[in-house]
């Protein structure tokens, strides 16, 4: 490794062209299996919440479904015009890892080591697949790593605003930036001991002690108009987060390491176990020290707070890339040890993420990853709702209802359905709760669709119902729409206007 002078860490260049390459291979292949299956159940809503554009929704703030539109808008209303974006911020994020590693002190090879590891991950492929509120996080969070990495480095304070920037942006697409903050600071106020390694700041450089006040203020303003949106409407992310943590529960929980590093890839573990101990143990990074702190502390807090395996993976990806320069020297011929193993770690990874097999083997994937199976049988699925509106006599159709039990399938209908001549789907799930209710106008008969899970929640508030069909995808894939079944009511009980409240669901 490689110390100034003064006593800083010194920069080795850049590997532009072979890391440029890695993203390059990884947003070829993304554009390639991008329309072998169809839209995910939830980029169908991110759709339509395009549609409805706001500072904030329900679920989530607005920036996710700006991308849908604007994506779809530019390259076309398909799953490839749609997921070109993914892609790109996919590649962008190949990028990003690089730039970690050369951070930490990696030369080329360990440079083009951590983009490797990156485009490798079974994550990385996911959220380059498919359009989610997680695909710009992991992006904007390694970014976020990255300047606090220089922050550390350097103690140069004219970093600030742009880790400021960089958090305010995060904060219009998800708020779990937050944790990864809180668990950045807890890592810090553990660390300080590396202060008494670092050389005195530069002149000038007393400007850091404004800094982090600036960056605060920068992500504030930036964020402001969606933190204002969820506080006038009593922060519903909230409670959605409680309800997502109560639906996962202890088995949640317990599953959480393992998902966690399957979703990140068993073959790429050893290169962040690596990492971590370096971080820990090499007195030359210990500047560094807080992102090995915060990653155990950020998976406690995902842990206890009920979230998803994969929230702490961009820090995981961070610790990966402090590994990959000692794995580099340490390997005999080098790529030639290393190459083998990150191809099977890309094949097992595309295998479980990319829709690499044929439709007629998801259900075998489906097993693994369950959104591979939400991106089949829409077109199916609207079809038979299409038939089932038939049975409703002509004149009755004007005042008659479409209403759908979550926002996929309102989503699919709003895609797919203005070719069968279907009216707009209604539902009262997330955001679609608030772009409702029908008009009170409309009080002839209710189609509906009702999950499969016999319970029949859904018809309750209406009256003489029956079932008219029941959804096949015509594949055995077992997805939340795969036996569900369509119900046709001869009308509500009450107005929209007073029934909506009851049938709100987050």
């Amino acid at each position: 490794m490689d110390i100034r002078g003064d006593g800083r860490l010194a920069l080795q260049p850049f590997a532009l062209r072979p890391v440029a390459l890695v993203a390059a291979v990884l947003f070829a292949v993304l554009i390639a299996l991008s329309g072998r299956y169809g839209f995910h159940r939830d980029e169908l809503y991110f759709l339509l919440a395009g549609r409805h554009p706001a500072w904030g929704y329900v679920d989530q703030p607005p920036l996710t479904p700006l991308l849908a539109r604007a994506g779809t808008a530019v390259f076309g209303a398909s799953p490839t015009g749609l997921r070109v974006v993914p892609a790109l911020l996919s590649a962008c994020s190949v990028v990003l890892t690089a730039l970690l590693a050369r951070e930490l002190g990696a030369r080329r090879g360990g440079q083009v080591l951590a983009a490797a590891c990156c485009a490798c991950s079974g994550y990385v492929l996911a959220m380059g697949h498919l359009l989610s509120t997680s695909t710009f996080d992991l992006t904007a969070e390694l970014g976020v790593l990255l300047l606090t990495l220089r922050l550390l480095r350097t103690r140069d304070g004219r970093w600030w605003p742009a880790l400021g920037a960089v958090i305010g942006v995060t904060l219009l697409n998800k708020q779990l930036v937050l944790s990864l903050l809180l668990a950045l600071l807890v890592g810090l106020l553990a660390t300080l001991a590396w202060r008494e390694t670092m050389p005195r700041p530069r002149p000038g450089t007393a400007r850091l002690l404004l800094g982090p006040l600036l960056a605060l203020l920068l992500a504030l303003l930036i964020s402001s108009p969606t933190l204002w949106w969820q506080a006038t409407h009593n922060w519903p992310e909230l409670k959605v987060a409680r309800v997502l943590s109560h639906v996962d529960g202890v088995s949640g929980r317990l599953l959480f390491l393992p998902l966690h590093l399957l979703q990140f890839s068993p073959i790429l573990v050893p290169v962040a176990v690596v990492g971590l101990r370096r971080l820990f143990l090499d007195d030359e990074l210990r500047w560094a020290r807080p992102v090995a702190v915060a990653y155990p502390v950020l998976c406690v807090l995902v842990l206890v707070g009920g979230g998803k395996p994969y929230y702490p993976l961009p820090l995981l990806l961070a610790v990966t890339a402090a590994g990959c320069e000692p794995v580099v020297r340490r390997a005999r011929q080098s790529w030639r040890t290393l190459a083998p193993l990150l191809l099977v770690a890309a094949a097992t990874s595309a295998l479980a993420a990319l829709p690499v097999l044929p439709v007629s083997a998801v259900a075998v994937t489906n097993a693994v990853d369950i959104d591979q199976g939400e991106q089949v049988g829409w077109p199916s699925f609207t079809r038979a709702i299409a038939a089932a509106w038939t049975s409703i006599p002509t004149a009755q159709r004007a005042h008659a209802t479409l209403l759908t039990s979550n926002y996929g399938e309102a989503g699919a209908l709003a895609r797919y359905g203005p070719a069968y001549g279907l009216p707009t789907a209604y539902s009262g799930h997330m955001s679609l709760y608030e772009w409702g209710p029908p008009p009170d106008g409309d009080d002839g008969p209710v189609l509906l669709v009702e999950q499969a899970d016999g319970q029949h929640r859904l018809e309750q508030p209406f009256s003489d119902c029956r079932t008219v069909t029941r959804i096949d995808n015509g594949l055995s894939i077992d997805n939340q729409e795969q036996h569900a079944e369509v119900v046709l009511c001869t009308g509500a009980h009450r107005p929209w206007s007073v029934l909506w409240p009851s049938l709100r669901e987050y």
